[in-house]
């Protein structure tokens, strides 16, 4: 199914799922290290325990560190007529090899714009 096919009532979908990938190269470990620790320092809502824990994880992988930088609802805060009602993230460590096929990003789209021209084609 194609965007242009999705059911839609009479003001538009209700839900739209984002999928945002990236691949962030670390050129300031301790720089992203100290910004995680400030930012855990400043969260007066975290308990003692939990706490304790993001810092020591914090200083042993930076993408725990990058993990407690980033937060997807600072993504959409500023767009105009959304709320959002779920998100999940994760950072991990990653080969990376930009002239990999395995990390052509547009292969995805590349397929759907086939599917959406067969379907056209064929109808």
């Amino acid at each position: 199914m194609s965007t242009t096919e999705i059911p839609r009532g009479e003001s538009g979908p209700r839900y739209v799922r984002l999928q945002v990938e990236l691949v962030l190269e670390v050129t300031g470990q301790q720089e992203m290290t100290a910004a995680a620790l400030e930012h855990i320092a400043a969260d007066a809502e975290m308990p003692a325990e939990e706490r304790t824990h993001a810092e020591a994880a914090v200083k042993q992988d930076e993408s725990e560190a990058l993990a407690y930088l980033i937060d997807p609802f600072d993504l959409v805060t500023t767009v105009p007529g959304i709320e959002l009602v779920q998100a999940s993230w994760s950072c991990a460590h990653t080969e990376y090899d930009p002239d990999s096929e395995e990390w052509d990003m547009y292969d995805d789209d590349d397929a759907a714009e086939e599917d959406v021209e067969e379907a056209t084609t064929t109808a």
